[in-house]
């Protein structure tokens, strides 16, 4: 049975999958850019904008200062995406922190000093 997947998630996978290739072979040279990971993308249902959600060890500075390089670097990889992908118009770009893996540690780091309390006990 085959899923039923809006395009503009269809989109936002290939958005996706394309800027995390640019950023893999260095196409993307602003210094500002640390080690990111695109998370995923999510697509208004119009196509016309999209939001890149991105992951990164390190403090609030370099988060930031990676955020505010892809940002800035936004144009140039819509004029990439325009060059790879077959879509009419290429969505507005806007990066953003995905916090949800730095959650995701903080949890499992409280749930482990939990059973260790317990194991002391």
């Amino acid at each position: 049975m085959a899923q039923n997947y809006k395009r503009s998630d269809r989109v936002g996978d290939l958005i996706k999958e394309e800027i995390a290739g640019m950023i893999l072979r260095g196409e993307i040279k602003d210094p500002r850019i640390g080690f990111v990971t695109i998370t995923h993308v999510k697509t208004s249902p119009d196509i016309k904008e999209a939001t890149v959600y991105f992951s990164q060890i390190g403090s609030d500075v370099e988060i930031a200062d990676s955020r505010n390089g892809l940002n800035n670097a936004s144009g140039y990889v819509r004029r990439g995406l325009a060059k790879l992908l077959d879509l009419r118009h290429i969505p507005q770009l806007k990066f953003e922190y995905d916090d949800s893996l730095a959650y995701s540690e903080r949890i499992g780091k409280v749930l482990n000093s939990i059973k260790k309390n317990e194991e002391s006990e």
